[in-house]
């Protein structure tokens, strides 16, 4: 008897409630239908909890298996495979999905957003014009363009320590004039 008329009469014998019939058909069939839960689910704790449901289905559902519409493989597989993408389904809630592709939808500021912006840069600018110059420039440079402490330093022709006084102070008096 092929393997694929031997699985056939187990699933005969299981839909007939046949306990031993259905272990052996467990048996011989699991590592298989095992394979399609976890390349669906890709997690093996969760493909083996889908596949126990999916051995629950195949008792529940065995006497409407028919040898003539199709061997029995495919039909085991299919019930894993529906069964696995129905777990994944459900662990993804579609509000999630929704809720991404809105999130996509426009990654610029609104007009207000634009219009606080352009108010704080213009405050930003009003005071830094209070600072002295050289203080001032060592503030965008270190600020907008990145240049380290000592780069800083250097480009001044001043001390290291004077230079993180210099930033510190300017940054204190930039916060005092912006919560003014």
């Amino acid at each position: 008897m092929a393997a694929s008329e031997e699985t056939e009469a187990l699933i005969g014998r299981v839909a007939m409630r046949d306990q031993k019939a259905f272990a052996v058909l467990y048996k011989r069939t699991s590592p298989k239908l095992y394979g399609v839960c976890l390349r669906i689910i890709g997690n093996r704790t969760d493909a083996e909890e889908v596949l126990q449901e999916v051995y629950v289905k195949i008792w529940q559902r065995a006497e409407q298996f028919a040898p003539s519409e199709g061997r029995a493989m495919p039909w085991l597989a299919a019930i894993a495979r529906n069964r696995s993408i129905d777990f994944v389904r459900a662990r993804k809630p579609v509000a999630d999905e929704i809720d991404s592709a809105y999130d996509l939808a426009d990654t610029e500021p609104d007009p207000e957003e634009q219009a606080i912006v352009k108010g704080e840069g213009r405050r930003i600018d009003r005071c830094m014009e209070e600072l002295e110059a050289d203080r001032a420039r060592a503030v965008r440079s270190a600020y907008v363009e990145g240049l380290s402490y000592q780069e800083l330093a250097d480009q001044h022709s001043v001390p290291l320590n004077t230079m993180r006084t210099w930033l510190r102070r300017s940054l204190i008096r930039l916060r005092e004039c912006m919560d003014r």
